[in-house]
């Protein structure tokens, strides 16, 4: 179980490599990929400048995935979330999970995905071709 926050990229073979699936018997691994988009509500976006507390976000990312693993037999997942400034196309954050059988993998995932929208404490400063703007969190 692993979850980090960092501001540079990451490369999804390498982390997919680090769930050591071959060793955990895991049938089914989901994995999903936030990234930048271009428009927002017809706005061309600029860019996105995500800021955190670090001790803080941590803390909640970590019990996020406390929570899969209370309701899911996960055997491996992997949280990882950028911070800095960041650009349309690019990656915002990967969620993997794996587990014996394909279904939970994917409403583990579901759920940790969902979770990082209305729990974890993430500031985003989206700037666009006339404006720059703090976008409003996500209610559960």
């Amino acid at each position: 179980m692993v979850v980090k926050v960092q501001k540079e990229d990451f490369d999804i073979a390498d982390e997919l490599k680090l769930l050591n699936l071959k060793k955990n018997n895991s049938g089914g691994c989901v994995i999903f990929i936030g990234k930048v988009r271009e428009k927002n509500n017809d706005l061309i976006i600029k860019s996105l400048e995500i800021e955190h507390y670090p001790i803080m976000t941590e803390k909640q990312l970590e019990t996020i995935e406390l929570e899969a693993l209370n309701k899911w037999p996960i055997n491996s997942s992997l949280i990882i979330h950028r911070y800095g400034k960041l650009f349309p196309g690019d990656n915002i954050v990967l969620v993997m999970t794996s587990s014996a059988h394909r279904k939970t993998s994917f409403k583990a995932t579901e759920f940790i995905v969902e979770k990082l929208k209305t729990k974890a404490t993430f500031w985003k400063l989206e700037e666009t071709l006339n404006k720059k703007y703090w976008l409003k969190p996500e209610k559960n």
